[in-house]
């Protein structure tokens, strides 16, 4: 049995970065995985665009469309909680402008089912010989930078939790992850982190390091026009601030 796997792909002014071939074209090679597309509030043509590749496969690719721009955090997060009620057996999210291929979600989904002690895979953009990672240098390194304060703060050792390629085994343990909104509008990925962490001391859990494999990706390309610049640095700060006080709370409070 193949199991079932609903991906999420949230989109915010996307009309220039969509790919609808790729779409469809993975549909329809791979028929046990289905999409659901987000639409956050965009102001340009990207709903239109979204349409035409449900309409190719409506039963397989459904539309939310957000009234207001709420976030790649809650538009992730509303697609999952969505995604969940589907009685998949795996649920996750891809950036839109398929910097990572969508063409290796399969990879990610026999990661799970071949080792059934994990809960999630993330990806992660390492540059090694024989990898195709195009990355603008001065956001590698910031990157890097990023990536070492992240994993101080949570203690434990992460490469990159800023990819936005990532699997998850459904279950109760993942929808109490995604069932209450972010505090964090910018790097919701480390948070989803935390919160298995916070999880941790409530519930009888695996601890976080246990439960993640980084996969390192094959290929993955920036695409421009990137929502995140380098100057939103001290957005990002404070909120890896916020996360830190939530592993901090003696008591859960979502």
């Amino acid at each position: 049995m193949h199991p079932k796997t609903v991906i999420v792909i949230p989109c915010y002014n996307e009309a220039k970065r969509l790919k609808p071939n790729h779409y469809l074209n993975f549909l329809k090679q791979h028929t046990k995985i289905d999409l659901i597309m987000v639409n956050d509030g965009s102001s340009d043509e990207t709903r239109a665009i979204l349409q035409t590749i449900r309409q190719d496969d409506p039963n397989r690719c459904m539309i939310l469309n957000l009234d207001h721009n709420s976030g790649k955090g809650e538009a992730v997060r509303q697609g999952i909680t969505e995604a969940l009620v589907t009685g998949a057996d795996y649920v996750g999210y891809w950036d839109a402008d398929l910097s990572t291929p969508l063409e290796i979600i399969p990879k990610f989904c026999t990661i799970l089912r071949e080792k059934p002690d994990l809960f999630m895979v993330f990806g992660a953009r390492v540059l090694l010989l024989g990898k195709t990672i195009e990355r603008n240098a001065l956001r590698h390194y910031c990157g890097r930078s990023f990536a070492t304060i992240v994993s101080l703060m949570l203690k434990i050792s992460v490469y990159d939790t800023q990819c936005g390629a990532k699997l998850f085994r459904a279950g109760p343990e993942i929808k109490r992850i995604f069932e209450n909104r972010f505090i964090s509008r910018w790097v919701f990925d480390v948070e989803i982190i935390a919160r298995w962490i916070r999880l941790c001391q409530t519930y009888k859990l695996p601890p976080v390091d246990l439960v993640i494999y980084e996969y390192p990706l094959p290929v993955w390309r920036h695409v421009a026009e990137s929502k995140i610049k380098i100057s939103n640095g001290a957005t990002v700060a404070r909120d890896l601030y916020k996360i830190h006080k939530f592993l901090k709370e003696t008591e859960c409070k979502w």
